[in-house]
C-alpha cells in the first residue's frame, strides 16, 4: 500500500521569480463604481462650463480699456486703473452699502422661515393636506419677478387692494410700492412669498433623516413636543442649517438683479441701487464694459471672502461646512 503525497501548491508570484498582478489604481475603481452616477451629473457639468466658467474669461476686460470693435485681444491694457476709478466712485460704495443692508435684513427675516415652515409641515399629521399646503407654498416659486411685483402692486401699491380699503374707511393712505424708508422690507417679504416654500425642501429632507426611534424614546420618558423639537430636531438639522447658512453668505451680494431692476425707478436709485444694477447701468448701458468688469470682479472676490469666512466659522462650531477640514 503506497502512501500518497500531498500535492505542491505554487509557490506565490514573487518566490516563483514572477511579478505580482497589479492592482487597479484607486481612482480607476471609484470610476467603476460611479460611472453612472458620473453620467448622469455630465450635461449638468457642461452646462456649467460653457454658461458659468467659460464667460469669466471675460474678466479680462477689467484690466483694459475695452473697446468692442476692437475685442479682447487689440483692447488697451490698463491695470488697475479701473478699479483705482471703483474705489473712488461714491456710487459704488452708496451701491455697496445698499447691497449690504439689504442681505442682512434678507438673512435676519428671510433666512429663518424656510426652517419655520419645514417645522411647522413635519407636525402636520395628515398626508393629504400636508402635500396640498406644500403645492400652495410651492407654487410662487415658478412664477417671475414681473408677476411677483405685479401681484404686490395690485395689493400694495397707490391704486391696490390696501389703500382701497383705507380711503373706505377714510384712513390716511400709503404706497409701499414706491417708499424708499420700507423698500429693504418690501422686497424681502417679495422674496419670502416667492421662495420661503421653495427652501423648505432641504429641510425637510434633513428631518425626514432624523432617527425616528429618538423621539419615541424621549416621548417614552416624558418629554413634550417643545423639548422633543429643541433637543431633537434642531440638532438633527444643525449640520444642513449651518451648510445652508455658508451658502446664503457667500451669496450675500446677489440680492435679486431682476427684482431691484423692475422696481428701481419706482422707489428710487439711491434705495434701489445694488451691485447688479450698478454695474449693469453704468456698465453695459454707458457702454463702459470694462468699468462694469471691474464691478463683477470686485463682487465675486468679496463673495468669495465671505463664503471662506462663513466656512471658517462653520468649522470653529464643529460643522464641515462646504468642506471637511484636513485634521478631521
Amino acid at each position: 500500500m503506497t502512501a500518497t503525497t500531498p500535492a505542491k501548491t505554487a509557490p506565490p508570484a514573487e518566490e516563483a521569480g514572477g511579478a505580482a498582478a497589479p492592482r487597479p489604481k484607486r481612482w480607476k475603481l471609484n470610476l467603476r463604481r460611479d460611472r453612472s452616477l458620473l453620467i448622469m451629473t455630465l450635461p449638468a457639468v457642461v452646462l456649467l462650463a460653457v454658461f458659468a466658467y467659460a464667460p469669466m474669461l471675460g474678466l479680462i476686460t477689467a484690466f483694459q480699456e475695452y473697446d468692442i470693435y476692437n475685442g479682447f485681444w487689440y483692447s488697451p491694457y490698463v491695470g488697475l486703473d479701473q478699479f483705482q476709478r471703483l474705489l473712488s466712485d461714491t456710487i459704488f460704495w452708496h451701491a455697496l452699502e445698499n447691497t449690504l443692508v439689504l442681505s442682512a435684513v434678507q438673512l435676519a427675516l428671510y433666512f429663518p422661515v424656510p426652517i419655520a415652515l419645514a417645522l411647522l409641515f413635519n407636525e402636520v399629521a395628515n398626508g393629504r393636506v400636508r402635500s396640498f399646503v406644500q403645492s400652495i407654498v410651492y407654487l410662487p416659486h415658478f412664477f417671475s419677478w414681473v408677476l411677483v411685483v405685479t401681484v404686490f402692486q395690485e395689493m400694495l401699491g397707490g391704486a391696490g387692494a390696501l389703500n382701497a380699503l383705507l380711503r373706505r374707511h377714510g384712513w390716511e393712505t400709503w404706497d409701499i410700492m414706491t417708499n424708499a424708508d420700507a423698500f429693504k422690507y418690501l422686497v424681502t417679504a417679495q422674496a419670502v412669498w416667492k421662495e420661503a416654500g421653495w427652501g423648505i425642501i432641504v429641510f425637510l429632507a434633513a428631518l425626514a433623516a432624523i432617527d425616528q426611534s429618538l423621539y419615541e424614546a424621549a416621548a417614552a420618558d416624558g418629554a413634550g413636543k417643545w423639548r422633543r423639537m429643541w433637543h431633537i430636531t434642531l440638532p438633527g438639522m444643525r449640520s444642513v442649517i449651518v451648510l445652508m447658512l455658508v451658502l446664503r453668505l457667500g451669496n450675500a451680494l446677489t440680492v435679486g438683479f431682476e427684482q431691484m431692476l423692475i422696481q428701481r425707478d419706482a422707489v428710487g436709485r439711491d434705495a434701489a441701487e445694488v451691485l447688479d444694477t450698478f454695474a449693469y447701468y453704468y456698465g453695459v448701458v454707458n457702454n463702459n464694459f470694462s468699468y462694469g468688469a471691474a464691478a463683477g470682479l470686485f463682487k465675486g472676490i468679496l463673495s468669495l471672502l465671505l463664503i471662506l469666512a462663513a466656512n471658517k466659522l462653520a468649522h470653529a462650531f464643529g460643522e464641515d461646512g462646504l468642506y471637511r477640514r484636513d485634521d478631521r
